[in-house]
């Protein structure tokens, strides 16, 4: 949206409220600026990024170009972490009665592990929402607990823990779950485990999910119950591809997964009797699977680099990226010809092996996209230099319900305004009444017209408070708008400006614009800086 017009970026808003969620395959617009493209499926930009200074273009996976469904998908997580607690980890079976509100727990959130309590905080990491449990502590409560020391907290690992993927939501709410449950049931949970016990316990009972497989066993039999289709994304590889950039895929997930779900993704079948397709593959150059992620964005880190064989899954060892051949033998184990010339498979290694295998001469020539602040933007921007782009679903809701709540967030601005003017009488009325310059008859009238305004003010205070609870309540019933916390940046939006060169709602919006654009800060709209009233 750059250098666009108020009447522009009102129209965009108005056709945004009909067109999200159209399909638009592969239609970009020009360097010099094409058709418009509505507010929920743009790119914005905080660091300027000239497309044409890119030569690869890397994506994750999980939750990039694989959208899960989080209505089954996270219930699943949610239902096998509970089995893991009964079954492995000693907790009640009562617990397997428990359902899960998928809507509840949003990214941005931070677990206190030690008090039981979920916080939502703004940029300067003050505490504006919080709950322990499902229990919202009071402004009181708040203060006492996070606003009364000396030395502010840094709100980091070991004693909190940040919800900043979507992976994280089901744990989030088990948590919040569990510590309802020991406060009115101390009893039944396990000896000694206190909060920042049941948290670890959590953990340990989620990475269970994770090492028996049971997950994607499940996603890998009916992928399409728990991963949305999108027509976009084999458009938008083309598109990346036939503009002369390389395109790589990195993604913790081992092979056989990664495949499957790519194939879901491409809309391949497999045919012939065959179990697999690897047609996908004519989409990128590399692929590296089971990269450990962040570790892998650290070159100094040893990481055994193996090629994927992939028929069988048989890993072939390397020298960096070249066959080796095994001990007693003169000949080299390699992958299908036809593969070999196209597309590469690998697992594990780090991210000089990805530049080696690409001739990537410097860091700032790679665009990778990816769904996790720390997982995959930071480390990518903070460690190596690349250029990065965020993928945050949830703003495509967002940007459509500021649009939405227009007029709302006006009357709050004016009844914020009101409640100014009536404090600032009221101390010009007190200042007056200690002057002692007044005589008795205007120190009534003044006292009636105190009595009047404070009885106004109080009222005027509570419409103000009621209306920002409601708009509060429009983008989320508990924890309100993702980019905000009251009228401060919240500490999301904050990371998101400081490690994301872009930011987009969907990684196949990518094709609406040009391969070769050049993106720069909007002054215009950024969400996390908007002001409806700037419209």
């Amino acid at each position: 949206m750059d250098g666009i017009g108020a009447d522009t970026r009102a129209a965009l808003f108005e056709k945004g409220n009909g067109a999200i969620g159209g399909q638009r395959s592969c239609i970009w617009s020009s360097p010099e600026g094409g058709c418009d493209i509505v507010i929920g499926k743009q790119i914005f930009c905080n660091r300027s990024l000239n497309m044409k200074s890119i030569v690869a273009v890397g994506f994750d996976m999980d939750y990039t170009l694989a959208q899960y469904k989080p209505e089954t998908f996270e219930s699943l997580a949610y239902e096998g972490t509970v089995r893991k607690l009964v079954y492995d980890l000693g907790y009640p079976a009562e617990l397997l009665e428990w359902s899960f509100d998928w809507s509840y727990m949003v990214r941005g959130l931070v677990l206190d592990k030690k008090r039981g309590n979920i916080l939502k905080m703004d940029r300067h990491k003050y505490v504006k929402v919080a709950y322990h449990g499902f229990r919202e502590l009071s402004k009181e409560d708040k203060v006492a607990t996070y606003g009364n020391t000396l030395l502010r907290d840094s709100f980091d690992e070991p004693d909190y823990a940040l919800i900043d993927t979507l992976f994280s939501l089901a744990e989030a709410y088990l948590f919040a779950q569990l510590v309802d449950f020991k406060d009115k049931n101390p009893g039944k949970v396990p000896e000694d485990a206190d909060y920042s016990h049941m948290y670890k316990d959590v953990r340990a009972a989620v990475d269970l999910c994770h090492r028996d497989g049971t997950l994607k066993q499940m996603v890998a039999k009916d992928p399409k119950r728990y991963i949305n289709e999108d027509t976009s994304i084999v458009p938008m590889l083309k598109m990346l591809r036939e503009s002369g950039r390389a395109t790589f895929l990195v993604t913790n997930s081992l092979w056989d997964y990664t495949n499957i779900v790519m194939n879901f993704l491409c809309g391949l079948k497999p045919s012939d009797g065959c179990s697999s397709s690897f047609d996908w593959l004519q989409y990128f150059d590399v692929v590296i699977t089971g990269s450990a992620k962040p570790g892998f964005f650290h070159d100094e880190i040893r990481a055994n680099l193996f090629e994927v064989e992939p028929e069988s899954g048989m890993l072939i060892n390397t020298d960096n990226g070249t066959p080796m051949a095994q001990v007693g033998s003169t000949s080299l184990r390699l992958p299908l010809k036809s593969l070999r010339e196209g597309c590469r498979i690998f697992q594990g290694g780090n991210v000089g092996h990805l530049h080696k295998l690409l001739s990537i001469e410097s860091s700032s020539q790679v665009l990778y996209v990816g769904d996790h602040i720390y997982g995959d933007i930071l480390r990518s921007k903070k460690v190596l230099g690349w250029r990065t782009m965020l993928v945050v679903p949830e703003l495509e809701r967002e940007v459509e319900l500021l649009w939405q709540l227009k007029d709302t967030r006006k009357q709050l601005q004016l009844l914020r305004i009101q409640r100014d003017h009536i404090e600032d009488e009221i101390h010009h009325l007190k200042w007056s009444l200690k002057s002692g310059e007044t005589d008795d008859a205007s120190k009534e009238k003044m006292f009636s017209e105190l009595d009047k305004l404070q009885s106004q003010g109080e009222e005027v205070r509570l419409s103000h408070q009621q209306a920002q609870r409601e708009c509060h309540q429009k983008f989320h019933k508990v924890w309100g708008q993702l980019m905000k916390t009251g009228y401060q940046n919240s500490r999301f939006a904050h990371q998101v400006e400081r490690f994301a060169c872009l930011y987009t709602s969907q990684v196949t919006n990518l094709s609406l614009y040009s391969p070769d654009k050049y993106y720069r800060p909007s002054e215009d709209f950024m969400p996390h800086e908007f002001d409806i009233l700037s419209i």
